[in-house]
């Protein structure tokens, strides 16, 4: 039955469905996961690199899945890249355009809404396909300080504490609303990065190959992007499973303590 309703994105199921639009999400599902933390001192965003190359140089390439877009924003991409390299295309020009007519940076808010009102148009008229991708963005702006948003193919947009796009999502989701405090610092959002993606990733074992991550911090009245070189990386994973270690070794004992108690 839903054959006859998914050739074209702009026909509506009996059931009120829009399946091109459930197509993107479905292949952003598959897609490598990106995670996004506000903290009180800056914001995180982690992605994860599924295609790793011997070869790359990855201290001196350009990221694939962070991308800058003007001094107060980044975003993180799940899905098609070669969609996501369209849209971060747009949201820059947009950014430069709104720069050398109003002499400031863009707003956060403001930025993502015309970009969702582009996603949405590819879903309403016909010849036109859905992105297959859905984006983080992080940024700041006098308004409102430090803001994390997150769009999908739909057009629909929100904004977030703490979310995550891609592969594993939900479980990540699941994580963070039992993890995530109110008041957190972008350190503690650094550990709590590694953590949930250690336990929600396909690997085995974390390596720095196989993440990106990026924060965004204010210094001296300017905004600051850093791209976490793959010796930092490391270390975060060496704390984390320092810690790991070291719950579950308290546990043993405890269990040990209960044992010799009951006998």
């Amino acid at each position: 039955m839903a054959r006859r309703y998914d050739t074209r994105t702009t026909i509506f199921s009996p059931e009120g469905r829009l399946y091109q639009v459930e197509y993107a999400m479905e292949a952003i599902g598959h897609a490598g996961t990106c995670l996004g933390i506000l903290a009180a001192d800056g914001i995180i965003l982690a992605a994860e690199k599924k295609n790793t190359n011997v070869l790359l140089d990855d201290e001196n390439a350009f990221s694939d899945k962070i991308y800058k877009l003007h001094d107060d924003m980044v975003c993180s991409v799940a899905g098609i890249t070669s969609d996501a390299n369209v849209l971060t295309n747009h949201l820059r020009l947009m950014a430069q355009r709104y720069l050398l007519r109003y002499g400031e940076p863009m707003p956060c808010e403001q930025l993502v809404t015309l970009l969702c009102d582009v996603k949405q148009a590819y879903t309403q008229y016909g010849g036109k396909r859905p992105f297959g991708v859905s984006i983080l963005y992080m940024g700041w702006d006098k308004h409102y300080g430090f803001q994390l948003y997150q769009s999908d193919p739909s057009g629909n947009y929100g904004g977030w504490k703490a979310t995550c796009i891609g592969n594993n999502s939900n479980a990540a989701i699941s994580m963070l609303k039992q993890e995530y405090k109110e008041v957190v610092t972008l350190e503690e959002a650094k550990a709590l990065v590694v953590k949930i993606l250690s336990k929600t990733l396909d690997t085995a074992k974390l390596s720095p190959e196989k993440l990106e991550i990026a924060t965004l911090t204010r210094e001296k009245d300017r905004t600051k992007m850093t791209s976490l070189k793959q010796g930092e990386i490391q270390a975060l994973i060496n704390e984390h499973d320092r810690l790991e270690k070291e719950e579950e070794a308290r546990k043993k004992r405890e269990a040990e303590s209960k044992v010799a108690g009951s006998s």
